[in-house]
């Protein structure tokens, strides 16, 4: 039985009918990752055992008729960066090579109190702080569908797993399209969802301990099925434990049930960041099939005042400004130098970082203002349009680029050197305004590597972003399993 082609809300019906049981389940993932995992190196935690020990618990709860929740018994992973009690979460730094917490992340505390069963953690970049997956401790994780390129980052480890059959369900998280690339370049799905839909504490970066939320950054869910990512983003979500004592979340329903009922804008290249023309082609052909489907498409459709490169400025400055704040002192330093020394008229990418980490109070709140303005331009543009369709990124899976730092990298697309840190353009659409954004699989290259499209929705439409996401996918063609998935 090919268990890791259905959907965890089929592993979870199986397990609760008494199809399957939870050690069945959890024994055929690990095999998976036994067998597949050796050239990938995504699954770097191992907690088989006491995994086994939980899996039983949950058979024999059942066999009570006691129900834990939605994922009773289903077996899953998560990102390396989410503190789970007695297990290392060391956001592949050396520095925190030793910090085993006590308590769980809230976001694993909801998931556990849902009945999954956690048997792993996937493989980062140093602080999740790349677009690819490396670091001193783990090490490098490939792309199942060619090893020598990168899975993405900076949930690179669950994509890649997740694409290879490894496991059914995992917890990412998105900063800088930490899940939205990596399931692009991986050929699976993922939700950015609203900001502060679903609680961070207890997810390095921040520092350990750390209980203020941090700006941008959130947590959501990842798998191969849309149907995953609407059942674990509605156990996810919520307000923490401060918040809960005077709010309840109740997000709105999707906007529509029926594909052909959606408002559809689309905005598939901009000058600003080219595009890799596989990329556009495959969403020109996507476009077109929603319009024979019936579906209307806006391609001239965008948000009054807001271009790409305005956009990504002040997401850019806001993301630079909230990673200031986990810097090491050292480093921080070094910033505060680079900053003064620096041209005004210098916009490249190591001068703009550097300003970005240090900038006043005062700086962050002209930006921040900025953003609420573009956030209200947004708000009108969801009035006469549902989602919006984008590429995720500019480029397809690439090779291991682990030197030069960041900053000095290039990426060629078109025949045209971009600069690498330009891989955070499309994605930071959605980011610093706070909006959803899925990612979902929409075919493959003639080279054989995942195609993808964004899907930006109206801030806390989560529900309708999915909904949307759900209808396409049941609608297109399934890719075909990865070479090193099989």
């Amino acid at each position: 039985m090919a268990l890791h082609r259905l959907s965890t809300t089929e592993l979870a019906r199986r397990i609760r009918e008494g199809e399957l049981t939870s050690s069945e389940a959890l024994e055929y993932f690990i095999a998976r990752v036994e067998k597949l995992d050796p050239p990938l190196n995504a699954v770097v935690v191992r907690r088989f055992d006491e995994a086994r020990q939980r899996a039983r618990e949950a058979d024999e709860a059942l066999a009570r008729g006691e129900h834990w929740g939605p994922l009773h018994g289903v077996p899953m992973t998560v990102k390396e960066t989410f503190e789970v009690a007695g297990w290392p979460t060391t956001a592949g730094v050396t520095d925190l090579a030793e910090h085993v917490p006590r308590q769980d992340a809230d976001a694993i505390e909801r998931l556990r109190a849902a009945g999954a069963v956690l048997f792993g953690k996937t493989n980062i970049p140093a602080y999740a702080g790349d677009l690819q997956s490396f670091n001193e401790i783990y090490g490098t994780t490939n792309n199942p569908w060619n090893p020598e390129l990168t899975p993405g980052g900076s949930s690179g480890g669950a994509a890649a797993a997740l694409a290879a059959g490894m496991t059914p369900l995992e917890l990412g998280s998105d900063i800088g399209g930490s899940i939205r690339t990596p399931a692009a370049f991986c050929g699976v799905a993922g939700l950015k969802p609203s900001w502060r839909l679903i609680p961070t504490r207890g997810h390095i970066p921040g520092p350990p301990g750390a209980l203020s939320t941090r700006d941008i950054s959130v947590a959501g869910p990842m798998s191969r099925h849309v149907e995953d990512l609407e059942l674990a983003m509605e156990i996810l979500a919520g307000p923490d434990q401060d918040e809960g004592t005077g709010w309840r979340l109740q997000l709105p329903e999707p906007r529509h049930q029926q594909l052909e009922s959606f408002r559809v804008a689309a905005w598939l290249d901009d000058p600003r960041c080219p595009v890799d023309r596989r990329i556009v082609e495959a969403l020109e052909q996507l476009t077109g099939q929603l319009g024979q489907w019936g579906v209307a498409v806006d391609h001239e459709a965008r948000p009054e005042g807001i271009g790409l490169s305005e956009a990504y400025d002040v997401y850019y400055q806001l993301l630079a400004g909230t990673m200031g704040v986990g810097l090491p002192p050292s480093l921080y330093q070094q910033m505060e130098e680079g900053a003064a020394e620096a041209a005004p008229d210098d916009q490249g990418y190591r001068a703009r970082f550097a300003r970005g980490t240090t900038q006043s109070h005062a700086d962050w709140l002209r930006a921040n203002e900025r953003r609420t303005v573009m956030r209200r331009q947004w708000r009108q543009f969801f009035q006469d349009h549902d989602v919006l369709l984008c590429p995720v990124v500019q480029t397809l899976p690439f090779s291991h680029r682990q030197t030069p730092g960041p900053d000095q990298r290039t990426l060629t697309v078109n025949g045209v050197d971009q600069p690498y840190m330009d891989i955070l353009v499309w994605v930071g659409l959605a980011g610093a305004v706070y909006l959803p954004a899925a990612t979902l699989p929409i075919g493959v290259s003639a080279e054989g590597l995942p195609l993808a499209v964004q899907i930006i929705g109206p801030y806390l439409e989560d529900r309708t972003v999915l909904r949307f996401a759900r209808l396409l996918q049941e609608r297109l063609e399934a890719l075909p399993e990865p070479p090193l998935g099989g």
